[in-house]
Formats: C-alpha cells, sequence, structure tokens
C-alpha cells in the first residue's frame, strides 16, 4: 500500500477510534470563491458586532498560512443531537448546549488523533481547529464531501442531517483527497419560511446580525434591540428552527458521546426555575456548559427579553 493510502485509511479509523462520525479531506489550497463570498458578507455589516470575523482574512481562506508546508486539510464531524428534549414550555435552549462544552471535547480529541498520527508517522505537522480560529470549516467540510451548504447555511449530510460539529485537522501529510457531493435542497424552502427574525435573507446567506443566536449569545450589550421584541419564540440561548423544520433531520440519531449527556437542570428547569436560579448556582451547574459563554448576566439579559 502507497504511503498516502496508508496514512489516510490510519487518519480514518482512528478518527472513528475516537468517535468521529464522519471523515472528509482535502486538498489544502487557497479558497478564492469563498474569500469573495466572505467579502460581501462583511461589506454588508451581516457579522454585526463580531468584528473578528474581519481579522486574520488571509488566514481564513487559505491553511498554508495557518500550517506551514500544508498539503491537507481535515474535517470530522461529531453528532450532537440529544435523546432527550426539554420541558415544551420552558425557556429555549439550542441543542448544542445541552452537554458540556464541545470546545473542550472536540480539542482533546484532534489533540489525541494527531498525537497518534505523530507517533505512527514520525515528523507530523498539524494544527487542530474547533469553531475558535480562522478557518472556514464548512467550506472544507464541503470541499471534503461530507455534505452540502443547505439554504440555512449549515453543512447537510444526506445520511445523517445537520446536528453536527464541526472540527479541522490542517496537516503537512500528503494524503488522499475526498470530492465534493451535490446539493440536495431542492425546491425546499421550509427554513428560509420558518427564520423568526428573517435572518436567512437568501438561500446560504445568513445575516448574522439579526439571528437569534447572534443577540442572545454572541452580542455583549446589556440590552436587545427593541425592534426584535417578540420574534424570538421563547429561544434563550441560541436557535435550531432552521434546522427542526429541515427535513434532512429526519435522519439525525441521538449522539453516542458521554460527555453531550444533557445538563439534567437544561432538560427539567421551568421558567420559574431559571428566573430563580442565582449566579452562586449559574455558575456550579453550568460551569463546563456553552451557556457559561453568554455570563449569568446574559442569560439574565435574554430572559427578560424573552418573557416581555
Amino acid at each position: 500500500m502507497e504511503l498516502r493510502a496508508k496514512y489516510t485509511a490510519f487518519i480514518r479509523q482512528h478518527a472513528a477510534d475516537l468517535g468521529f462520525d464522519h471523515c472528509g479531506i482535502a486538498k489544502a489550497v487557497q479558497l478564492d470563491d469563498d474569500a469573495r463570498r466572505l467579502e460581501k458578507w462583511l461589506h454588508k455589516g451581516m457579522h454585526g458586532s463580531m468584528h473578528y470575523m474581519e481579522n486574520n482574512f488571509d488566514k481564513r481562506i487559505d491553511p498554508r498560512k495557518l500550517v506551514d508546508g500544508a498539503k491537507s486539510v481535515i474535517t470530522l464531524l461529531l453528532n450532537y443531537y440529544p435523546h432527550e428534549q426539554q420541558l415544551t414550555d420552558a425557556p429555549k435552549i439550542s441543542k448544542y448546549a445541552y452537554g458540556h462544552d464541545y470546545h473542550e471535547v472536540i480539542k482533546a480529541k484532534l489533540n489525541t488523533l494527531l498525537a497518534r498520527m505523530q507517533e505512527e508517522f514520525g515528523a507530523v505537522s498539524g494544527r487542530g481547529f474547533v469553531d475558535s480560529a480562522p478557518v472556514l470549516e464548512r467550506a472544507w467540510a464541503q470541499r471534503s464531501g461530507l455534505g452540502w451548504l443547505g439554504k440555512n447555511g449549515n453543512l447537510i449530510h444526506k445520511q445523517a442531517g445537520s446536528f453536527f460539529f464541526i472540527a479541522t485537522l490542517i496537516t503537512d501529510l500528503d494524503l488522499e483527497y475526498d470530492g465534493p457531493v451535490g446539493d440536495y435542497c431542492g425546491s425546499c424552502t421550509r427554513c428560509l419560511d420558518a427564520c423568526p427574525t428573517g435572518a436567512l435573507v437568501e438561500p446560504g446567506v445568513v445575516d448574522g446580525s439579526r439571528c437569534i443566536s447572534y443577540f442572545t449569545i454572541e452580542l455583549k450589550d446589556l440590552l436587545i434591540p427593541d425592534n426584535m421584541k417578540g420574534q424570538f419564540d421563547n429561544w434563550m440561548f441560541g436557535c435550531d428552527v432552521c434546522q427542526d423544520v429541515c427535513p434532512w433531520n429526519r435522519f439525525s440519531k441521538p449522539n453516542k458521546t458521554v460527555e453531550f449527556t444533557p445538563i439534567p437542570e437544561i432538560l427539567n428547569f421551568s421558567t420559574k426555575d431559571w428566573e430563580e436560579l442565582t449566579e452562586e448556582e449559574f455558575k456550579r451547574i453550568f460551569r463546563r456548559s456553552p451557556m457559561k459563554r453568554s455570563k449569568y448576566a446574559g442569560i439574565r439579559r435574554n430572559l427578560r427579553f424573552v418573557n416581555g
């Protein structure tokens, strides 16, 4: 077996052993088309107050500027679809935040995968990224055949839907590459029609500055703009509407990652429980949750807003 095939088979096997659900690999090149789309999106101000999106533009579009001598971009998907759902009348929380912070969980897996590659192959350069660095992970997932970008802007896998975290490992190894798959959204517009705030301005384009996830997580202002009142459909942290209505998510299956087991309070808290939650209790209960990103003050702000 030639080296490229041997390396590729090893990586796919060990990614699966670490619990990743899907693995795709693409050649490390500059993303010219995606660069133009990103530039246009930023120019229109659709990133709102997320000014970090303007930084490191050259690194976002070229992985070779993140890892010297990069030849391959490995994309890994980890399912987070939960076994259980929240109480129906409670303030809603995005499913990705039900369990432990995915950054911590996935970063550990990426570090282990890279370490195993170095043990097996010798001097391998690489860096793992998960939603915290200038990497266009959905573009790489699409290029490596893991799905297509839906009209809601999410990566959709034909056999498994879209409730996945996307991780990226850029390496200087020369590997066998996958090719992109087709777009299977067809004439469906369910996500566009269902978005509570009209953030899906056209197929595949999300106006981040109108998205409920932006207001409830990214926005650091003390107040949410009054003109958004009555549009949040009781979402207190994030929003899953465009995924919940997607027909492809009928194929979603509960995840197998122990760390993503829902925190009991997320499933069982009523509106009254959230209102009575103290800062000390918040820090204790959600110390390993993505919800700590909004901090106690942010959760209180969001709760006041959705409760009118």
